[in-house]
């Protein structure tokens, strides 16, 4: 369990109001805190009130600094685990926030291929937006079957159905999906998301898949897959569906991509402020680490 850091070289006592005080909070904050062991335990008077320690206090201060860099889940992780002994869990923690930055860059680096490659072709599926999709992903000369969501086409479209079959015979109907034509299973499998995200999607405007005449499956050509991995990489980046609307419906009319450009602008920044948080979170997080190692080298010569 974690180590109780009220004897040694830091007694001066504390306040739960003089903590707060100290870094913007109430006093149920830092109460809420230790309780969720950010805080190392406090000691109690004879009387049952808590005291801290400047050791508390830059414990608070860490946690505070870790927060911007990290997010209160995984700052909260990284300090209940110092405060378990359990320092390496901390740092497998820091280690994985830092792999999702780097995920996070990679993945808007892709979107600002796809960039450049609409702004070049404009109607070209942008290449490299997606990692290659594995063997046997949807991606073949003849599109994966459908999922079980759409195997039963609803009733507006099996009235579509019919009307397409009064006028066009077996011979002349179109054929279910071409070459580069692909189903909403699949293509959800190859973006590591749901049909039913799909599907939302559709209903806000992001993906404009046509129903297939014959059996009213949606298919989505190569116009709509190029949509679907758009907005799924702006989602990936933290933009709403009404935000990823109108940048969509910008690379569909060729009508300039500059606000997909500002999009990126301020994705950019935020990835920089949150590396920048990180490096802050850090040193905050060595000084505590290199202060409570001292305290509890001193607590144990004091003890001998």
């Amino acid at each position: 369990m974690g180590s109780n850091l009220q004897s040694g070289g830091h007694r001066r006592r504390l306040r739960p109001i003089d903590l707060a005080r100290a870094h913007g909070l109430s006093t149920q904050a830092v109460r809420n805190y230790e309780e969720a062991g950010i805080l190392p335990p406090a000691a109690r008077t004879p009387h049952g009130y808590r005291t801290y320690t400047p050791l508390h206090s830059q414990a608070l201060g860490t946690f505070l600094a870790l927060l911007p860099g990290h997010g209160h889940s995984t700052a909260t992780a990284i300090m209940r685990a110092v405060h378990e002994d359990a320092v390496e869990e901390a740092f497998r923690h820091i280690d994985e926030s830092h792999a999702q930055l780097l995920d996070d860059r990679r993945t808007l680096r892709a979107v600002e291929t796809a960039l450049r490659d609409l702004g070049a072709d404009g109607e070209r599926v942008p290449g490299g937006l997606l990692p290659a999709a594995p063997r046997g992903a949807a991606d073949r000369s003849r599109p994966a079957a459908p999922s079980r969501a759409d195997a039963r086409p609803s009733a507006g479209a099996r009235s579509g159905v019919a009307a397409e079959a009064g006028s066009a015979s077996g011979a002349d109907a179109r054929p279910a999906a071409g070459p580069r034509d692909t189903f909403v299973g699949a293509l959800a499998a190859q973006l590591g998301i749901r049909p039913a995200t799909l599907r939302t999607w559709e209903r806000a405007g992001l993906v404009r898949p046509r129903r297939d005449p014959r059996t009213g499956y949606r298919v989505y050509d190569a116009d709509a897959v190029r949509d679907a991995r758009l907005a799924h990489q702006l989602r990936r980046g933290g933009y709403l569906l009404e935000q990823i609307a109108p940048l969509i419906a910008q690379v569909r009319s060729a009508g300039g991509l500059e606000p997909l450009r500002t999009a990126l602008d301020d994705w950019h920044a935020r990835l920089s402020a949150r590396a920048r948080a990180m490096l802050t979170g850090a040193a905050e997080l060595d000084a505590y680490l290199r202060e409570r190692d001292a305290h509890l080298r001193g607590r144990e010569a004091h003890l001998r």
